[in-house]
């Protein structure tokens, strides 16, 4: 994957899988135990904050957060320091919780494994109720653990299809409106079909397969297939009878099925140059379609496999370091980190979905009517990461320690099938794989 080019790296999932051994992150540090020694502190002095290094245009609006912070009292100096994104997560798992900073970023999915590391404190003594209200309730669901909250992101994200509206007319294809009329997975598998016949190489999909499959891009964009199918990555901790449910081993079975009418997007460009008419892929690739099919782009959600569509969200977010010595502090920088301005910046940074509440109604991409409006729809949906009916839309990954583990295996499952493997075959050996390493670790019990 290309990560230069692409913003899902920075704005959707975590490299952990990709950069980590599974040992390395999963097992590092003393698991569980009776809290955290973050202190209160005077709320004055000087406070260390990390980030990633995501595109210039977001490094620039976290910045000026900065700087307009700093300069907006004299109390509390923000010192911040950006880490390359392919390097950070790898940074805060091999840095002693002792010397991590007063605040810092994360990766969504990377949460609980902090938490278990003892690495992260709850943030709800140190930042406001207001700040915290005004938090959508899937950033909430995110950041949350056992009913503390340890994050808050800025920003969310979310998955749909993308269609060409020309090419899909052409094919005679009818295509949903929004979320009351999305298609069924065997309506979406015959318009693949379909628009494949009147295509003249037979692909009419993209996946995003130049991404790679058997990475957190085979987690967060088809988990939303096990979720629709009635299943789990984790149920009671468990993955068996979960993952690898009859229903979605027929759901995979499905996925497997529009292989020979995928193109391969080696350039990343099967969509926007109309090789196809359909892309599966999150919010980010808005604006290079938008800007490639103009009008005839239109925005739909992902299929439903029987337990309503589905969709990942989440994102990176931020949190207090465990031992800081200076929680009162830090609260207040997020505070203001969290306002209305510095989320609407950073959001018109990257695009991604705004994580509060009043910038989410005002978002001119996401607002009523807006062209993303889908997405904030599924948004205003969430099941977390337990409760997972047909009537919500947006899953949080599962919020656990040993997530690592879980998402690695899915996604080495999920390329096995798609590469032709059975499977019943590959989901089983999945789950017992996330099974025994959970049983190794004791369950990766949370504070």
């Amino acid at each position: 994957m290309n990560v230069g080019s692409r913003s899902y790296r920075r704005t959707a999932c975590t490299a952990l899988a990709l950069v980590l051994p599974l040992a390395a992150l999963a097992a590092c540090g003393g698991g569980s135990g009776t809290g955290t020694s973050a202190e209160k502190g005077s709320g004055t002095g000087t406070i260390k904050v990390w980030a990633h290094q995501g595109q210039a245009s977001e490094a620039a609006a976290l910045q000026n957060a900065v700087k307009t912070f700093n300069s907006s009292q004299k109390k509390i100096k923000v010192k911040l320091t950006l880490i390359p994104d392919t390097d950070y997560t790898k940074t805060i798992t091999t840095t002693d919780a002792a010397k991590l900073p007063d605040v810092m970023e994360f990766d969504g999915p990377t949460m609980a494994n902090f938490v278990y590391n003892k690495k992260l404190a709850p943030i709800d003594g140190y930042v406001s109720a207001k700040t915290r209200t005004n938090a959508t309730d899937a950033i909430k669901a995110q950041g949350r653990v056992k009913g503390k909250q340890y994050g808050l992101g800025m920003y969310d994200s979310g998955l749909g299809i993308y269609g060409n509206k020309k090419l899909l007319d052409d094919a005679g294809v009818k295509y949903p409106s929004g979320l009351s009329d999305g298609w069924t997975s065997a309506q979406f598998t015959d318009a693949v079909k379909k628009l494949a016949a009147e295509d003249s190489d037979g692909k009419s999909l993209d996946l995003q397969e130049n991404s790679g499959l058997a990475t957190e891009w085979g987690t967060y964009g088809f988990a939303p297939i096990v979720w629709s199918a009635g299943g789990s990555l984790l149920k009671n901790g468990k993955a068996a009878s979960a993952v690898d449910s009859p229903a979605v081993v027929s759901a995979m079975k499905t996925f497997q099925s529009w292989k020979s009418y995928t193109d391969p997007n080696t350039d990343g460009n099967a969509f926007a140059k109309s090789r196809v008419a359909l892309s599966w892929v999150g919010h980010w690739m808005y604006p290079a379609y938008s800007k490639a099919l103009g009008k005839d782009l239109v925005v739909l959600p992902l299929p439903d496999f029987g337990n309503g569509p589905k969709t990942g969200q989440g994102s990176w977010a931020w949190g207090i370091g465990a031992n800081t010595k200076n929680g009162k502090a830090a609260g207040a920088f997020l505070d203001s980190l969290l306002n209305d301005a510095n989320v609407t910046a950073m959001t018109k940074a990257n695009g991604a979905p705004p994580g509060t509440r009043s910038a989410l109604a005002k978002s001119e991409l996401y607002k009523q009517g807006g062209p993303l409006q889908l997405f904030a729809d599924q948004l205003a949906k969430p099941c977390g990461d337990t409760d997972i009916d047909k009537s919500c839309v947006a899953v949080t990954r599962p919020v656990t320690g040993g997530y690592p583990t879980v998402t690695a295996k899915f996604s080495q499952a999920l390329k096995a099938a798609y590469g032709g493997a059975a499977p019943k075959t590959a989901l089983a050996k999945a789950a017992r794989a996330i099974d025994q390493d959970f049983s190794d670790n004791a369950g990766y019990k949370l504070p």
